[in-house]
């Protein structure tokens, strides 16, 4: 089932940690990078592993935003957290898939150590670097077997990239960041996992963000980053399967399965081939339904 909605919350705050507890969002991050000063990291540590130990199992899924792994903040980031078990790990600043694999390696000492099994904590790469994706398609050619989906940060990459402005005249993102995305949601896809658009930091505007969110799903993404709590309904709005898709999905794969064999079916009078079949069972499985 496909994660439509992952919320940041900065570990370090009790009021912010106590309104994403009741938010529904699919997945919660709690964010001990960007949204912490290096200061209160210590106490985010101490905040985060507490909320993953006091949440019920049928929460959202509880992720948590490490430092980069070429700081010394990774490992007491884990040193941290990892007593809580948490679902997932995301992964700033990445710039090559092969940190990932030696990461991995010390991610399974504290595994074992803590009691969960082996390899099943999951991982989401963030990138955000210039190296990062021009390296993207190398996670192709490298055994990520932990990997859940893909994003990408458009903050952090244009101030690398040195761009004034993250978007256009027309309000969309800037040509490089729009490259960047595609590189994303393209391995993402060829991986066969989610690919998650970035946030959009206008918190105060739903107009931008449901027209970020639409043009997001159109490119392929299954789901977006949020900042804010009240950013989850409209990103729930577009990118959640409504009824009449989902029906449509299982009509689409009725109609080929009444008529067996078929290479093309007709369906309101529309032409339907094997594309439209496979890609109706995408939709139902990746929203959770029985085809």
């Amino acid at each position: 089932m496909s994660l439509h909605s992952l919320l940041f919350v900065p570990a370090d705050s009790e009021r912010k940690l106590a309104r994403a507890a009741d938010a529904a969002a699919d997945a919660i991050i709690l964010d001990l990078e960007d949204a912490v000063a290096e200061k209160n990291k210590p106490v985010a540590r101490a905040m985060a592993r507490t909320f993953l130990q006091s949440s019920p199992a049928a929460c959202a899924q509880i992720w948590v935003r490490i430092n980069a792994l070429n700081t010394p903040d990774a490992q007491l980031d884990l040193e941290g957290v990892m007593a809580g078990k948490p679902y997932g790990l995301m992964l700033p600043k990445l710039d090559h898939p092969s940190e990932i694999v030696s990461f991995g390696q010390m991610l399974t000492e504290f595994e074992v150590n803590v009691g969960v099994t082996p390899g099943a904590t999951r991982l989401m790469p963030l990138l955000e670097t210039p190296r990062g994706i021009l390296s993207a398609a190398d996670y192709l050619q490298t055994d990520l077997r932990r990997l859940a989906g893909i994003t990408w940060g458009a903050q952090d990459l244009s101030a690398a990239l040195g761009i004034g402005s993250l978007r256009d005249a027309n309000g969309d993102w800037d040509f490089a960041l729009r490259s960047a995305r595609a590189q994303c949601v393209l391995v993402a896809r060829a991986l066969g996992i989610d690919a998650i658009e970035t946030v959009t930091i206008e918190v105060k505007d739903p107009n931008v963000l449901r027209a970020d969110c639409v043009r997001a799903k159109a490119a392929g993404f299954s789901g977006k980053l949020a900042i804010h709590p009240d950013q989850l309904n409209v990103i729930h709005d577009v990118f959640v399967p409504s009824v009449e898709e989902l029906d449509r999905a299982s009509r689409i794969i009725a109609t080929f399965a009444a008529a067996a064999g078929a290479g093309a079916v007709t369906l309101d009078g529309a032409m339907m081939d094997l594309v439209h079949l496979r890609a109706a069972q995408r939709l139902l499985s990746r929203a959770g339904a029985r085809a």
